[in-house]
């Protein structure tokens, strides 16, 4: 018997959208000691925050 895994077809989309995804640590985001950042997202300005606990809030 063959001891290998084969990789289905969802499971190859799903590491393709990995290797495409582009990812921002979020201490570049919040430089300069900053807890909030402005963005302009469809014509629309969302505003992201960082809270003291270290979570993100995401509000319109």
């Amino acid at each position: 018997m063959s001891s290998m895994v084969s990789e289905s077809s969802t499971d190859k989309r799903k590491f393709a959208m990995l290797e495409r995804s582009r990812s921002i640590h979020s201490d570049t985001l919040f430089s300069d000691g900053e807890d909030e950042v402005f963005i302009q997202h469809q014509g629309a300005q969302y505003r992201l925050r960082r809270t003291r606990n270290g979570k993100l809030i995401l509000t319109k």
